[in-house]
């Protein structure tokens, strides 16, 4: 098979971790650039009340993107162990599974969504009456593009773990120039509002995805892949992609369960105002999340390829220099949004009063965020080693488990102020979580590699003995 391992097995780590990390985080810039960039125009447009509207519809279109993550994930990790064991049938099938799969559950997801989204809107993410009619307008179009970007995310992420980066970057790239251009006609020239908004995301995440067939195509071709597409759902196969992914969609979509959470508690606390100014701050600490995500994933195809080539000690070193990028990385970023806090969050909201409190709200949510880079590498590593259930436990970890009972306690000690500062603790104490597994990952490397070296040289010496015997004779 047609394959290149020497990316895998032999390339600098530091080099094959900037080839994965690139793409990885360009796709996951294209999902919040969707949200995002609709943001920015309609808000120009129609003003606040259409920002708030997004604001509403950012957990659905999470969810989405999130069912899609996991699948994409889950299959890239499966692809890329395939590959360090050379097992081809098994390679194909989770190729086709994770693809019908795929379908499956965003059909079903739409057709929910789209029979009861009033409630939803108004009831569970919290919108009043004055932003639901955008939220619905917006959602209801909106929805009809998530199987395709979903599709688009499993196909772009098995060509990675395929060693094919430079796919991801397009076909995401494709849909994130599109969405601007159409965006920019529709909503600033032919006033279409927030519809238009929802319109141009479809359009460009149905384009996206017509570019990433194509290419899987050419792929299959190029490397000898003779995969037939065919609807078949294998337990066996599915169980090990859903049960890795979810961790990932754990991490995704609890930030979908933090903004319905959000949502209700301050619009009780601080009205419209206060979803105006969570819609902003979340927007632009995307970036934060999407860099520590999109490196911290990079290791991924990685170190399943070596597990499954059972070089440990490479797996080791993947561990180690992820841990240095992530952290060096997302400091730069960190500090740069720190200082221009003002500018940035400014080319959102012209409102003076309500630009001081955000971006004062923003540094505070911010202020720890380079620590937990660790913590989200010791999820992506147990998901790569196929350790579904401790990758399970730390995903829940920081959101579930710490942010959302902090929100409650100091929201209700510190009112609206107590919801920022619940951002840094959480950073906090995940990142020492982070620490300790990430130790004990290491030790465990550490007596794997021995073991190996051992019965290495045991080994060398009965070959060795033999050698002597047969010469002595």
């Amino acid at each position: 098979m047609g394959i290149d391992y020497r990316l895998f097995s032999k390339e600098k780590v530091e080099k094959a971790l900037l080839k994965f990390a690139v793409p990885a985080m360009i796709s996951l810039l294209v999902m919040e650039l969707y949200n995002m960039v609709d943001t920015f125009f309609v808000g120009l447009v129609i003003g606040p009340k259409a920002i708030g509207a997004l604001t509403i519809a950012f957990p659905v279109q999470r969810l989405m993107s999130s069912l899609g993550m996991m699948i994409a994930v889950g299959a890239s990790t499966a692809v890329a162990r395939s590959l360090g064991k050379k097992d081809y049938d098994n390679l194909k099938s989770v190729i086709l599974n994770a693809i019908n799969i795929t379908i499956v559950i965003m059909v079903v997801l739409t057709f929910i969504i789209s029979i009861l989204k009033k409630d939803m809107i108004t009831g569970l993410l919290g919108a009043s009456q004055s932003i639901y009619p955008y939220a619905e307008k917006y959602i209801s179009i909106v929805v009809l593009g998530g199987l395709f970007q979903a599709l688009t995310l499993v196909i772009c992420y098995i060509m990675t773990s395929l060693g094919y980066t430079n796919i991801t970057l397009k076909a995401t790239s494709v849909g994130a120039i599109l969405n601007v251009i159409i965006d920019y006609f529709l909503v600033m020239h032919l006033n279409f509002g927030v519809a238009g908004a929802a319109i141009a995301t479809v359009v460009s995440q149905t384009v996206a995805l017509v570019y990433a067939i194509y290419k899987l195509n050419k792929v299959k071709k190029k490397i000898g892949l003779n995969l037939k597409l065919n609807f078949e759902l294998k337990l066996d196969i599915l169980k090990p992609i859903l049960a890795v992914g979810f961790s990932t969609f754990i991490i995704e979509i609890s930030d979908a369960v933090v903004a319905v959470i959000l949502n209700n508690i301050l619009s009780i606390y601080g009205g419209d105002k206060a979803l105006i100014i969570v819609g902003v701050t979340t927007k632009i600490s995307m970036f934060l999340f999407i860099t520590v995500i999109g490196i911290s994933s990079a290791m991924q195809p990685i170190a399943a390829f070596n597990y499954g080539a059972k070089d440990l000690v490479r797996v080791k070193e993947v561990v180690v220099k992820t841990i240095v990028a992530v952290t060096g990385a997302t400091l730069i970023l960190w500090a740069v949004m720190l200082i221009f806090a003002n500018p940035i969050i400014g080319l959102f909201l012209k409102d003076t009063s309500l630009l001081g409190e955000t971006v004062k709200a923003f540094r505070i949510i911010i202020s720890l965020f380079p620590t937990i880079g660790i913590y989200y590498v010791s999820i992506y590593y147990y998901q790569s080693m196929g350790k579904a259930r401790t990758s399970l436990i730390l995903s829940v970890y920081r959101q579930m488990i710490i942010f959302i009972p902090l929100l409650f306690i100091l929201v209700g000690k510190f009112n609206i102020m107590g919801a920022w500062i619940a951002y840094p603790i959480s950073d906090l104490i995940s990142a020492i979580t982070g620490v300790i597994y990430v130790r004990v990952a290491l030790k465990e490397k550490d007596k794997a590699i021995e073991a190996q070296e051992y019965e290495k040289e045991r080994k060398e010496k009965a070959f060795k003995g033999r050698s002597v015997k047969v010469g002595g004779l």
